[in-house]
């Protein structure tokens, strides 16, 4: 792993976000990470109460680890990646599948192509294969999953990087198949409501989900049109920025703020997303929406480094933070282009 540029200066928040990460790593005692931990007492108690870990959780982390292995010449988070992926292995069902269905195996699987392409090794691109063969096979015939439900082009992506990366284009195909089954529904209603239960607000971070696939999406097939419906859900999201910062954490159909809900994971996806979209179309309106919602989440920061409400630490909403304080500092000092697996997939 070679850095493209020395750092000497790092945010303090963000030293303390992947100490905080780590630190959840060890209190697993497997290599993997829990999903969130309930605080007790005052903010600084630490983790106290650790819930099950699951592959869909540790999975998003890998990346995360390798990109900050890279950026701060930190090797020793690589290894934990490797711990983390190592670990998912273990536990994959004979399918494929991972706990999660659908959806969970497209996270686990973004993570063992970060770790594959990090390290070569086979075991991670056969992890990848054998989730990539699970989601090839349970996508109906009009290109929708309906196990876990109709639209997830979060998945989609997973499922087109694994085509890229594992030379399978059957696998791309499927996604392409599946991003094709999404956008026949005008985004304005496609992202925030649930054919299900159409008359049901989404919750931000399913909207940010499906907006990420569909920007990932057409970025690797080569579809404008893809970015396009991304670009439009993601400045639909941010024109509902509150003054403060906060987004709303729900949407009803066209794009109309429900509740008083906030949510710190959505809150953290689509910074990310923002800043995505101005390392993949250059146009600085996306930087617009990124300081007063990262502030927000910086402010959301406690002692110990993590990323937490009012009653638990979220290891996703920390993992998504140290995500975008990574990509914003690259960018602030004008670094640009996709130079590891792990910038991409984080």
């Amino acid at each position: 792993m070679t850095a493209l540029h020395h750092v000497t200066t790092h945010p303090p928040s963000l030293a303390a976000a992947l100490d905080w990460l780590v630190h959840a790593q060890d209190v697993t005692g497997s290599g993997a990470f829990a999903p969130h931990y309930a605080l007790s007492g005052s903010a600084g108690d630490g983790l106290l109460t650790a819930h099950r870990a699951r592959p869909d959780t540790t999975g998003p982390v890998i990346p995360t680890l390798y990109l900050a292995a890279w950026y701060l010449e930190r090797p020793e988070l690589a290894r934990r990646a490797e711990r983390a992926a190592q670990w998912a292995v273990e536990i994959q069902l004979s399918s494929g599948a991972v706990w999660g269905g659908v959806v969970g195996t497209g996270r686990a699987l973004l993570g063992w192509l970060s770790a594959f392409a990090e390290t070569g090794w086979g075991v991670f691109a056969g992890a990848s294969r054998r989730a990539g063969g699970f989601l090839f096979a349970t996508l109906d015939h009009d290109g929708v999953w309906r196990r876990d439900g109709v639209h997830s082009p979060h998945t989609a992506w997973a499922l087109a990087e694994a085509g890229r990366r594992l030379g399978a284009p059957e696998f791309r195909a499927a996604a392409a198949k599946h991003f094709r089954a999404v956008t026949r529904v005008s985004p304005d209603d496609g992202l925030t409501r649930d054919d299900r239960q159409p008359e049901r607000a989404r919750p931000l971070c399913a909207i940010a989900d499906a907006i990420r696939g569909l920007l990932e999406g057409g970025r690797l097939l080569g579809e404008e049109r893809l970015i396009a419906h991304a670009a439009l859900g993601a400045a639909r999201v941010a024109a509902a920025m509150a003054p403060d910062g906060r987004l709303p954490g729900r949407f009803a159909a066209g794009w109309r703020p429900s509740g008083s809900s906030w949510c710190l994971v959505g809150q953290a996806r689509m910074v990310n997303i923002w800043l995505r979209l101005f390392e993949i179309t250059g146009a600085n309106q996306w930087l617009e929406p990124v300081r007063p919602a990262l502030d927000v989440l910086a402010s959301a920061q406690h002692g110990d480094g993590a990323i937490a409400g009012r009653s638990r630490v979220s290891s996703t909403a920390t993992k998504l933070f140290v995500d975008a304080l990574i990509r914003d500092e690259r960018i602030a000092r004008g670094v640009s282009g996709e130079t590891t697996a792990a910038l991409v997939l984080a």
